[in-house]
Parts: C-alpha cells; sequence; structure tokens
C-alpha cells in the first residue's frame, strides 16, 4: 500500500555552518566593531546578543540571510522576545523540528475532512498517509500545501 511521511526537518550542520558565517560578517562589519556582538549555538538554540535592540534586528537579517543561502527554511525559526538590559540584549530563537502534536492532529484532521480515499496517522513527530492510489497520495498532499502552514514541512519516505 503506497504511503509517505509528512515532516519538519532541518539540518543542524547546515545551521552552524551559517551561525559560523554569521559571526564572522559580524566580527568583520564596521557598525559591529567593539561591540561584543556575536551569535551561540547551543543545542537547536540560537543566541544573538548585541549592546541595543537595533544591532539584534540587524543581526537577526544576517542570520536569515546566511540560513537562505544555505537553503535553510527560515520558517523553522521560532525567535522569543528580545531581553534589553542595561549594556546589553539578547535573543534566543529556537530551530524547531519535528511535527508537534497539535499541528499534527490539525493536518490528519484537515486530510480526513476532505474526504479523500487517504489514511492519515501520527507517528510520534511525523505524520504517516497512506492510501490505495499513488494519485490520492498526490492529491493529500497538495491539500497540505494548499493549507499552508508556518512550519516547512516535507515529504519523505514516498513508498508504492
Amino acid at each position: 500500500m503506497p504511503s509517505f511521511d509528512i515532516v519538519s526537518e532541518v539540518e543542524m550542520h547546515e545551521v552552524r555552518n551559517a551561525v559560523d558565517q554569521a559571526n564572522r560578517e559580524v566580527n568583520q562589519r564596521f557598525d559591529f566593531k567593539d561591540t561584543g556582538a556575536k551569535f551561540n549555538l547551543e543545542g537547536s538554540e540560537i543566541t544573538l546578543v548585541s549592546q541595543s535592540d537595533f544591532q539584534l534586528q540587524q543581526m537577526l537579517d544576517i542570520l536569515r540571510q546566511k540560513l537562505a543561502r544555505r537553503k535553510v527554511d527560515v520558517g523553522c525559526l521560532d525567535p522569543a522576545e528580545p531581553e534589553v538590559t542595561g549594556r546589553e540584549a539578547r535573543q534566543r530563537m529556537t530551530v524547531r523540528q519535528g511535527v508537534d502534536t497539535e499541528l499534527a492532529r490539525e493536518i490528519v484532521k484537515s486530510i480526513k475532512g476532505a474526504k479523500m480515499k487517504v489514511q492519515a496517522s501520527i507517528q510520534g513527530d511525523r505524520v504517516r498517509v497512506s492510501g490505495k492510489k499513488r494519485d490520492d497520495l498526490q492529491n493529500a498532499i497538495g491539500l497540505v500545501k494548499d493549507k499552508g502552514y508556518e512550519l516547512p514541512l516535507q515529504y519523505i519516505n514516498f513508498r508504492d
């Protein structure tokens, strides 16, 4: 029985490379000279450190540009509110991976609500869709793409 999986995965190696490139650019730019601005990557969390909120916004633009060049979807970033103290401004960005249960339920509900001849089930951090015909599965992919979920989704493991 043909099936495929709906997942949300990010290559952390590419994220690390993009953060390293962004750090290099911040160190070389004149407007960031002697400000102590830097990016830190720990696990799946990126921390931006700078002197002001304005510089944080500039750093965020640099990071998004570097991620886009490395073909990492910037929709996977979940920014927290900037924390501005006397001398320092920080902002944490979480790199989201996997389909959370709430979004998975929403995907399954939309597929079942479309009365398609496919079955959708939640399996951990992915959604498995199976059906008898390949065309039905392709219609299900089209349906999920048209919904336009905020998290970047990939369609993998397409089996006949």
